[in-house]
């Protein structure tokens, strides 16, 4: 078993410093084996644990130790940092929670209390994926776009910013990253029509520091920011038109995931995410590379100056964001040892960057994907398809916006040299909207995302479900090809954690954690979870003896949106799962009731039908389940008691009753008119299911 070097040195180097002593704790984290002092582990990121107490010979012995209940069912995406004997979790709604590593008690919990309409102007659930660390604080961002500093061992808030225009839809799903006495933080609401940055910020006082915008703004206006100069410079010119910025809200690029340290090279590198609208045509008039959307940006981390860059989709259509995990690697590459970015983001390629100069060594495609055939290595290009623009006629994309990858943490092991990828095929189809109006305050595409028809019929439901794939790839970077693949049947499977055991481990979003021989993919453990399990695992110890956690608990834009075809579900309050050899601990029994079909009475003929259709799709879609098909996390509408009666449908839907929990008036956006026709639908799909369980 592994064992820690120096924990009383670096121990005692926190308490003498300030700021240089808590990054040189990070920096020496592969010293501090017992603990998961940062998002990814170590400033790599590469999610790789070298305890190996757990181990193919032992995980027979593999049992719960402790859980923590949670107070939501909403998405739980957020990886834990471990210091000490005390695990730190960010969950829903932003809150935090500090507990005893070893046995999961309590110790101190941080409320936020983040309004219940900053849940509107969030693309994918209410989640929050995880904390940062450094020099005895606990660093947050809110759903609201705030930035917190907590002291860690009590949870008292030292410090709180606003890091956005609250009067803009931005959001902070992401964790923020620590290095060089700053915390990083980006933002999200690409999709809502608002200007990507990436902010620092001092970690004593809060006080920003720099911010480099990723897209150009108003010509006529200096943002006085460290991205100003390489904007006019590379970055104005890569646009067409001023709709971007002067109609549609802002041009999108925003830095919702992805910010990474490199102390060997002393760069932060930054994932920049889609285009506002998603359309290029809409939003560029089809015409220029968009820089920096879709793009790995490197910036000095103390001053925020542009280093150098490497856009993955020029003129980025189809929501294929760079935003997914950079994780940094040194590899035997054509005769010598390479300092280089693994990065395997939305779009279906494995890239290979030099991240010294931001050349692409090499490139292949780790998904099926039809957008583009290749990477042309001498340019960086792709060579995108030609009905890939969807210019004319519309484009079935077998990666669609949800991504071969998304957020989901992939782990690298340096005993195997393979990186494993949660996969996953959701195919999109995308076509020029001509009738788009730019909506503040809402999706602003350009192509209907929503509106396709849910086929009713069990052979067609069961050829759409078919078309939903995901797996686990373990992948060779340096011969770009897979070695072998756990096949999971549905996408959005959860995070990757790798060990010095020689295991993998990873959630499903059916509900099972499961751990893999690393070398092989032989299933060698498996756990049922009672909700999906999308998190990042981490792997610590305490007093010698090795722990696995993860936060369980499904959500996020995909399972909300998507049209859930396994039928009812109840979805019970997400956890915090703590495994250990002979662990004795066990979950209490599930409660699956589920509520029956409404039995609503809305007679309306078909046009009406219809119109509520398009608008169910344009405005409750996206939370509530494509097609009225609802996966459980939020309420099924099929199922609600508030769908038998008009003027509690107009309390909800009109007049905001549940805006304390996320459900805001829609008055702005709908009359009492067209929320009837909405109701008429969905009383005309609780029918259909009350027809199809044989019900009166």
């Amino acid at each position: 078993m592994v064992r820690p070097l120096l924990p009383l040195l670096l121990a005692g180097a926190l308490l003498a410093g300030g700021p240089a002593a808590a990054n040189d704790r990070i920096k020496g984290a592969e010293a501090e084996p017992q603990n998961w002092l940062s998002h990814g582990r170590t400033y790599g990121e590469q999610r790789f644990s070298p305890l190996d107490q757990i181990n193919p010979a032992s995980i027979g012995r593999l049992k719960l130790a402790w859980y923590h209940e949670l107070d939501t069912n909403r998405g739980q995406e957020g990886t834990p940092l471990v210091v000490d004997g005390v695990l730190y979790a960010t969950t829903a709604w932003s809150k935090v929670v500090a507990v005893d590593a070893a046995t999961g008690k309590k110790l101190w919990s941080h409320d936020p209390e983040v309004p219940g309409r900053a849940a509107f102007n969030g693309c994918c659930d209410v989640v929050n994926r995880g904390p940062a660390f450094a020099d005895g604080k606990l660093f947050l961002g809110t759903l609201d776009g705030r930035l917190q500093a907590l002291d860690a061992k009590t949870g008292t808030l030292l410090w709180s910013v606003q890091t956005t225009d609250p009067d803009q839809p931005y959001t902070i799903t992401g964790a923020p990253r620590v290095a060089k006495s700053k915390v990083f933080i980006g933002n999200g609401g690409a999709e809502y029509g608002v200007r990507g940055y990436v902010s620092a910020y001092d970690s004593t006082n809060g006080k920003l520091a720099w911010r480099f915008y990723t897209v150009p703004g108003d010509p006529a206006r200096k943002d006085g920011a460290a991205s100003d100069a390489i904007l006019e410079k590379l970055g104005r010119a890569s646009w067409s038109g001023e709709d971007y910025w002067k109609k549609y809200g802002g041009g999108g690029g925003t830095v919702w995931d992805a910010i990474v340290y490199d102390p060997d090279l002393d760069q932060l590198y930054i994932g920049v995410g889609n285009g506002s609208p998603l359309n290029h045509v809409i939003r560029s008039d089809g015409k220029g590379d968009n820089l920096f959307l879709s793009s790995i940006v490197a910036l000095d981390p103390d001053t925020g100056a542009y280093k150098w860059h490497y856009q993955e989709v020029p003129g980025e259509s189809w929501d294929y964001t760079a935003s997914q995990q950079i994780m940094l690697a040194d590899l035997p590459i054509e005769g010598g040892k390479r300092k280089v970015i693994l990065h395997a983001p939305k779009n279906g390629f494995f890239y290979i960057i030099d991240r010294q100069t931001g050349k692409p060594i090499s490139a292949e495609k780790y998904a099926p994907t039809n957008w583009a055939t290749h990477i042309d290595l001498a340019t960086g290009r792709p060579a995108i398809t030609e009905e890939a623009r969807y210019l004319e006629k519309p484009f079935v994309a077998t990666v669609g916006s949800a991504g071969a990858h998304s957020w989901h943490p992939m782990a690298f092991s340096p005993q195997t040299g393979l990186v494993y990828i949660p996969v996953q095929l959701i195919p999109g189809y995308y076509h020029r909207d001509r009738a788009f109006t730019y909506r503040k305050g809402r999706w602003n595409l350009g192509y209907d995302l929503m509106r396709l028809p849910i086929p009713r019929d069990a052979g067609g439901r069961k050829a759409m479900e078919d078309s939903l794939q995901g797996w686990l790839s373990a992948w060779d970077p340096v011969t770009q090809k897979e070695v072998w693949r756990a096949d999971h049947g549905m996408p959005w499977n959860g995070g990757v954690l790798a060990t010095g055991g020689g295991l993998v481990f990873q959630g499903t979003f059916g509900g099972r954690f499961q751990a893999y021989d690393a070398r092989t993919g032989k299933e060698l453990w498996s756990f049922t979870a009672q909700t999906g399990v999308m998190a990042g695992p981490v792997s610590y110890s305490v007093n010698g003896r090795q722990f696995v956690a993860v936060l369980a608990g499904t959500g996020g834009g995909v399972p909300l949106a998507l049209p859930s075809f396994g039928g009812p579900r109840a979805q019970p309050n997400g956890r915090i799962l703590a495994f250990a050899l002979d662990g004795t601990a066990a979950l209490p029994p599930l409660d699956g009731i589920v509520p029956p079909p409404s039995k609503a009475s809305v007679p309306a003929p078909a046009e009406r039908i219809e119109q509520g259709r398009v608008l169910y799709a344009d405005n409750c879609g996206g939370c509530h389940g494509m097609g009225t098909l609802s996966g459980g996390i939020l309420p099924d509408l099929r199922r609600s008691l508030v769908l038998e009666d008009a003027d509690a449908w107009g309390q909800v839907v009109i007049e905001g009753a549940f805006q304390d929990r996320g459900m805001i008036s829609f008055r702005q956006f709908l009359s009492t008119d067209e929320a009837e026709a909405i109701r008429a639908y969905v009383a005309d799909e609780a029918a259909h299911l009350r027809r199809e369980a044989k019900e009166p």
